[in-house]
Order: structure tokens, then sequence, then C-alpha cells
């Protein structure tokens, strides 16, 4: 099991300054953080989540540590939750998929329940629940884009074709290319983050790793992984 992350994912803490964050949502307490762990012990696999958006037209792709483990065909380490990503304006395609569950919007520490599309458009993150038993099963991001084209949240300079940043298993299942889902750990560098990085250093192509010694001295010049590139 992952640590559990407050309520922001990768991106938690304070907002930027250049956000406004909506009114209302709750902000969790330290123990109620502690027992997100536990509401996300249910959460989907990738062939389960893959399984439920089949025929979604929206490119969509796993993200974060399921992303590196779908590159290199295992898994070495326990996951605590499953994120994916869609972009923002195509979000209602995948909503649609669950008519069933609730979509909380999360971010600097606050839940917002069932969320209102000011919400949505505020932050970035949001967490299917069940509401039968309160459990998160699935993390979307709701990515910036111009089209058919993803902009990257750390530096909207950075954009590139969807068809070339979706990558595919041999089942289909599509995920992040694996620059890219390790610039997005790069910042925080958390020990899970460190091993995603050691166990996928090894899989990389020449092309991959020069992909990635680029977008870390662009984002995070002088990252210590660089060195090993």
């Amino acid at each position: 099991m992952s640590e559990r992350r407050p309520p922001g994912g990768e991106t938690g803490g304070p907002p930027r300054a250049h956000e406004q964050l909506p009114d209302g949502g709750a902000e969790l307490s330290p123990r109620e953080i502690e027992a997100l762990d536990s509401r996300w012990a249910s959460a989907w696999t990738p062939d389960e989540v893959a399984r439920r958006l089949a025929g979604v037209r929206a490119p969509w792709y796993v993200a974060a540590g399921w992303a590196l483990d779908l590159f290199r065909g295992g898994q070495p380490r326990a996951h605590g939750d499953i994120e994916i990503a869609v972009p923002a304006g195509r979000f209602p395609e995948v909503r649609r998929r669950f008519p069933g569950y609730v979509f909380d919007a999360a971010g600097s520490g606050r839940i917002w329940e069932d969320a209102a599309p000011d919400v949505l458009a505020a932050v970035h993150q949001t967490w299917l629940r069940d509401p039968a038993t309160g459990d998160y099963l699935l993390d979307v991001f709701r990515e910036p884009h111009d089209g058919n084209i993803w902009i990257c949240r750390r530096d909207r300079s950075i954009r590139l074709p969807y068809g070339e940043i979706v990558h595919h298993t041999r089942d289909g299942i599509p995920y992040l290319a694996p620059a890219l889902a390790l610039l997005f750990k790069a910042k925080h560098v958390r020990p899970k983050d460190q091993a995603d990085f050691d166990a996928t250093l090894p899989h990389l192509r020449p092309e991959q790793r020069a992909s990635l010694a680029r977008l870390l001295d662009r984002v995070h010049p002088g990252h210590p992984w660089s060195a090993s590139l």
C-alpha cells in the first residue's frame, strides 16, 4: 500500500497563487486523511477500469505508478489507488459511464462531495465514490488541453498530441508515456517515486531517456535523476 497523500494528489498542498478555490468543501482532519487508506482499499485495477471505459472515445489513459507498471509489464509494488487522466472538456464522457457512483472533487486538503461544475472548473482531481460504502475506486485527473493537444500542468508550454503521449499494452490498456509519468513523480521524489524511477530506468530506450532528461531540465533543472540518464 502506498502512503496516502492529502487530497490533491501529487499536486497537493497550498493552492498556487493564480488558483482560486471555490467555497464550500470539507477540510479533512489528520485522522480523516489517515482513514483514506482504508477507503481506497477496494480501488479498481487497470483491467477493471479499461473494461468499464471500453468504447469511450475520449483519449483517457492510466497515469502515475500504475502507468509505469503497465509500461514495464509487471507490478513490483502495491498501489494504494489508481489514477487516470482525461481531457477536462471530455470528462462528461467518463462521468456518464458511472451513473450509480458519485464524483467528489479533491484539492488542497479539501473534499467537495458530488462536486458542482464550478468546483470541477477550479480543481483537476476527481475521486469516484461508491455512495453505498463510502469507498473510493478511481481517481480521475481532468487535464488541460487544446482540442486533441495535451497540455502539461507543470509547464503549459509543453504541448503534445494525445497520439504521442498515450501508449497501450498488448491488451489495449492506455497508459501515459513513461517519460511523462516520471516527470510528474520528479517533483517530490517520495520513496515510492524513487522506487518507480529505479525500476523503470533499465526499461527505457535511449530516446525515452533523452526525452525524460529534456523534460527534467526544463521543469526541474538540476534534478538528481538527470545524472542517471
